[in-house]
This record gives structure tokens, C-alpha cells and sequence, in this order.
């Protein structure tokens, strides 16, 4: 199962308002960083180390175009997936720079599970586990009929009948 670091930004952000930015880095390898290096790191905001691996790219050739051209194709073989392994770290590395922190480390199957399994303990450690405001979505709707619950009574049918546009029954067209 991947695992994903959990990042706040800002170390007075990490609270409920704040939830919506936070941000999931899953770690492991990255096919496309692979592929597209330098195009991952622009998609991906990382100006500081698409500058460094251009320059590191740039003089690693210049150093090894005397050895010949399939020395240089197999060097950037291993450049590639090197970006490959460290994408993700290129990419916590950032936000740490960014005065981000690293909240928790958290397993799932895909983004959406971790990031709900990082709601679920990151809420019951905070104390908002039952809080009003937030809605279990695979529960019933809530009913008036149920004590306690915050709704108020509807209001009452104006005195003259319904409003709208129906007529009256039998009344004239």
C-alpha cells in the first residue's frame, strides 16, 4: 500500500479552517518524473530543483560527451529514474522550505482513503469528532421527528390558503 506524508502550511494552520490545504505526497516511485522530468517538476511547482537538475543534466553531459553518446544516453537512463525515486521527496523538500510542516504519515490504497483515513484520527485527536457541523454522509438524513436535533418548527400555512400560481379548485380560470 502507498504511504502519504500529510503537510500543514503554516504551523499555526493546521487547524479545521485550514483543512482544505492541506496537502498528501504519496511516496514512492513516480513514473511520469521519470518520463518527463523537467515537465514534471513545472507541473509540479518545483522551480528550485528543475533549475538544479537542469544545471546538474547540463554539466553531467558536458562532463561525459568526451566518453560518446551512449555513455550520455545511459547516463540520463539512470538520471531519469534517480528523478523518479526522489520525486516525491524533491517535492516534501519544497514544502519544507515553504515553512510547511509535516503533519502525520498515513497508508491507503489510494489518495482518497488516506486522506479520509488522516481525517478520521486527525478529528479525534483535535476533539472534533462530534462536532455538529460536520455530517456523516452515509447516515440517514435528519428528521424533525428525532428529540434534539436543532431544527426549528416550519412555519405555519398562511390564513388565505396556499400562495403560488395554482388556482383554487373549481375557482375560475
Amino acid at each position: 500500500m502507498p504511504v502519504y506524508t500529510v503537510h500543514a502550511p503554516s504551523p499555526a494552520g493546521a487547524d479545521l479552517r485550514a483543512a482544505d490545504k492541506f496537502v498528501f505526497v504519496r511516496d514512492g516511485f513516480h513514473f511520469w518524473a521519470m518520463i518527463f522530468g523537467p515537465f514534471w517538476l513545472l507541473w509540479n511547482r518545483l522551480w528550485l530543483a528543475l533549475i538544479g537538475y537542469l544545471i546538474f543534466v547540463a554539466a553531467f553531459n558536458a562532463g561525459l560527451s568526451s566518453l560518446g553518446r551512449s555513455s550520455i544516453f545511459f547516463a540520463d537512463l539512470i538520471v531519469a529514474v534517480l528523478m523518479g525515486f526522489e520525486a516525491s521527496s524533491l517535492r516534501r523538500w519544497t514544502l519544507s522550505r515553504g515553512k510547511w510542516r509535516q503533519l502525520d504519515i498515513v497508508v491507503g490504497d489510494d489518495g482518497d482513503t488516506a486522506e479520509r483515513r488522516f481525517f478520521e484520527r486527525w478529528s479525534e485527536k483535535n476533539g472534533i469528532a462530534g462536532d455538529q457541523w460536520t455530517i456523516d454522509r452515509g447516515g440517514p438524513p435528519p428528521t424533525r421527528s428525532v428529540p434534539g436535533q436543532p431544527f426549528s418548527n416550519p412555519p405555519p400555512i398562511p390564513a388565505g390558503g396556499i400562495i403560488g400560481l395554482f388556482p383554487e379548485p373549481g375557482g375560475s380560470r
